[in-house]
């Protein structure tokens, strides 16, 4: 896998029919700069509105992965973006001037033989991983669909299949490395069963469909009326079916059908924004289950970025520990009120602090019957909701974090020694330097406390 970031040399494009919207369009990849990943652009709307290719703007998972921002969408992007995961290209602006790339043939080949015409250009900026360091698993039990995701040097993927097909059997496929994807992956066309292509059609999908850009697998033999409605629909002469497929289309490889599974899966998880560095196990993926799989991804993604700034030894179950948490804040004792921390997204934080008998408010809080102090409970909520908040900047150090004002306060039960508080608090919003957060504090799954707080952001120079 390369070590710095690329995107291509000069611009290239390609034409032809979306596959489901079965609209026209022209697709420009173009050179984009360092971390800028892939993005698309929607030329032919006003403003010509730009789409990230990412997991957090999927809204459909239907036949394909769809994605939008903004109300503008971009239909089926599964086999643009495994192009060019394939090709280990970091950053590309993609040009559309339609709702849907272009169809091709079904596969990801058209896309990688063009850009690699283009040529790849390393960049100087050094690539970002997802390294996977304990197993991640996804199931979709009424699916019988699952995934695990292993730790592994590189990228590799295997995929299984079964559909309860006797044409189509039980089929498996490997990449074993990113370098072989061109190779073994790349040319893999979509596919269907016959009996699924009217109810398809009637859902609005498979518009572009055809002969040509997909293979369609048939379990029964044709018998004249069934022929002759389909001569219609595919627009053809004649319709045959031979070994299982209609039209003697031909399989390109014997296990077609699973090289194309893994193909989608690749593009899926380009959702998550960086190169992988795992191993993905998958059975019977399909794209809802790729997407659920590129979420789980993302957040363990953005859990190491952060966890990597401030914690120095990796441990099972912990973002932060208190060595870490004293990186970030500037309280200590007997004021620093959180042990650790246990989960970590971009806009929502797990904090937990154990009150024990030796806390040193209980000797003069209630005395004989010691109860943590309303007040104090959320202050340890703000300091968890101050870790989410100067985690987003660079250098914590450099600013103060005040409570400037604390609403709909509400304490629900005593919190006494023995307890473990566990503090959750969710960024609603964040706006120049003033941070709204909603907190919630349990005991044994009890809620014991929650507030609205405000901060606000106030760097030391300026104090």
């Amino acid at each position: 896998m390369y070590r710095k970031q690329h995107t291509i040399k000069r611009s290239v494009s390609l034409s032809g029919v979306g596959l489901h919207t079965g609209t026209p369009s022209h697709i420009t990849f173009k050179p984009a700069p360092e971390n800028h990943g892939y993005v698309f652009k929607r030329v032919d709307l006003e403003n010509a509105p730009l789409i990230k290719a990412d997991v957090d703007n999927v809204v459909d998972t239907s036949r394909g992965t769809t994605i939008a921002k903004n109300g503008a969408k971009v239909h089926t992007v599964e086999h643009t973006l495994a192009a060019l995961v394939g090709l280990q290209i970091d950053n590309v602006l993609i040009e559309l001037d339609g709702i849907e790339p272009p169809a091709m043939d079904g596969s990801s080949i058209d896309f990688l033989r063009v850009l690699e015409e283009a040529g790849l250009e390393e960049q100087t900026a050094d690539r970002d991983f997802l390294e996977i360091s304990y197993d991640i698993s996804h199931q979709e039990t009424q699916q019988e669909v699952s995934f695990r995701v292993r730790p592994a040097a590189q990228f590799e993927a295997q995929v299984r299949i079964d559909f309860n097909s006797r044409v189509l059997g039980e089929q498996e496929a490997r990449l074993d490395r990113i370098e072989s994807f061109a190779q073994d992956i790349a040319d893999s066309r979509t596919f269907c069963f016959l009996h699924e292509v009217e109810p398809l059609l009637s859902a609005g999908l498979i518009q572009g469909g055809d002969l040509d850009n997909a293979v369609v697998f048939v379990e029964e033999q044709l018998n004249d009326e069934s022929a002759e409605r389909l001569c219609k629909l595919f627009k053809k002469d004649s319709i045959e079916v031979k070994e299982g497929v209609l039209n003697n289309v031909g399989l390109r490889h014997k296990n077609e059908p699973a090289r194309h599974k893994l193909l989608d899966l690749v593009g899926d998880l380009a959702l998550v924004g960086v190169p992988i560095k795992g191993r993905v196990e998958a059975l019977r993926p399909g794209h809802t289950g790729n997407v659920a799989l590129a979420k789980k991804l993302r957040a363990q993604y953005y859990k190491q970025k952060i966890t990597r700034r401030f914690q120095t030894v990796e441990k099972p179950g912990i973002v932060f520990d208190i060595n870490a948490i004293q990186k970030i804040l500037p309280h200590r004792y007997p004021f620093l009120l959180v042990d650790k921390i246990i989960d970590f997204s971009e806009k929502r934080i797990v904090g937990i602090k154990n009150v024990t008998i030796n806390e040193p408010f209980f000797s003069g809080h209630f005395p004989g019957n010691p109860i943590m102090p309303g007040v104090l409970q959320i202050e340890a909520m703000a300091q968890v909701g101050g870790i989410l908040l100067l985690n987003t900047i660079e250098n914590p150090q450099s600013i103060w974090v005040y409570i400037v004002a604390i609403n709909n306060a509400r304490f629900k039960k005593p919190v006494i020694p023995g307890d473990t508080l566990r503090l959750e608090l969710e960024m609603q919003a964040l706006k120049k330097r003033i941070c709204k957060m909603h907190g919630k504090a349990f005991v044994n799954g009890t809620l014991v406390c929650s507030a609205d707080l405000v901060a606000s952001v106030i760097p030391k120079n300026q104090q």
